[in-house]
């Protein structure tokens, strides 16, 4: 039986609009919902996945209700091999470095292209 955090291959069997099912090797039915396609907007799952597709998946969790997979692709490179990716950290400072440097950054540029003519 597959377990938490466990990487598994899984073949793609449908697809709607919340999520993709799947089934495992081991024949376990799963779920990769929308939210775990992407960090990102996901408009279009077909455009990550299409049915028939053998992939990696994360599993996540349980479903005790319908022994369903709780799956995920996101943090893994699900087309290739399943290793995990490695994610950069957002940093505290957001736009901050932007703000206190931009002027300074317009200034030097134009000092660049001032300099060459």
């Amino acid at each position: 039986m597959e377990k938490i955090n466990e990487v598994v291959k899984v073949k793609i069997t449908g697809i709607q609009t919340y999520g993709a099912f799947v089934t495992t090797n081991n024949n376990m039915d799963g779920l990769i919902h929308i939210s775990e396609i992407s960090y990102g907007y996901v408009k279009n799952i077909n455009d990550y996945i299409k049915i028939g597709d053998k992939i990696y998946a994360e599993v996540i969790g349980f479903n005790d209700n319908n022994k369903q997979l709780k799956l995920s692709i996101k943090d893994i490179d699900y087309k290739n091999d399943g290793s995990k990716l490695v994610r950069i950290a957002e940093t505290k400072s957001g736009f901050k470095p932007l703000k206190n440097n931009l002027d300074k950054w317009i200034n030097d540029k134009i000092k660049e292209i001032m300099d060459k003519m």
